[in-house]
């Protein structure tokens, strides 16, 4: 079974994709941005800002599901310059702290939605019972 869900309090109502989607006990989250909850306006302050902003919302996808930042498995990073790659790891880091870090990849693009810095999409999995 597939199962998409949005709590509505990361993204705005009406947004044609939802925070993420379910399948089997794993969950694949949409792209996350440094957007301010509920609205398509990212959080001023450039990049490390914006990675503390879209690591918040991811948190906050994970934690409507029950879940936390331990539950990820997979994160892919897209940065609008690889030049902000080193602010990035600090943000991201200090995240997880003590925390096994995911599996990550990373990559430069061209352009990223709403002008921004980063972009995360991330794959987490339910605790098995």
């Amino acid at each position: 079974m597939i199962e998409h869900f949005n709590s509505g309090q990361v993204l705005p109502a009406g947004v044609p994709f939802p925070e993420g989607t379910r399948v089997g006990h794993l969950l694949f989250l949409s792209g996350a941005l440094g957007n301010i909850p509920g609205r398509l306006e990212l959080v001023p302050g450039g990049i490390a800002a914006e990675a503390r902003q879209t690591m918040e919302n991811i948190r906050t996808v994970l934690r409507g599901q029950g879940l936390d930042l331990q539950h990820l498995l997979r994160c892919t990073v897209m940065l609008a310059d690889m030049a902000e790659w080193p602010a990035f790891n600090e943000v991201y880091k200090a995240f997880f702290g003590e925390l096994p870090l995911p599996a990550r990849s990373a990559f430069g693009a061209s352009g990223l939605a709403l002008g921004a810095r980063v972009e995360v999409e991330c794959i987490a999995a339910l605790p098995q019972a």
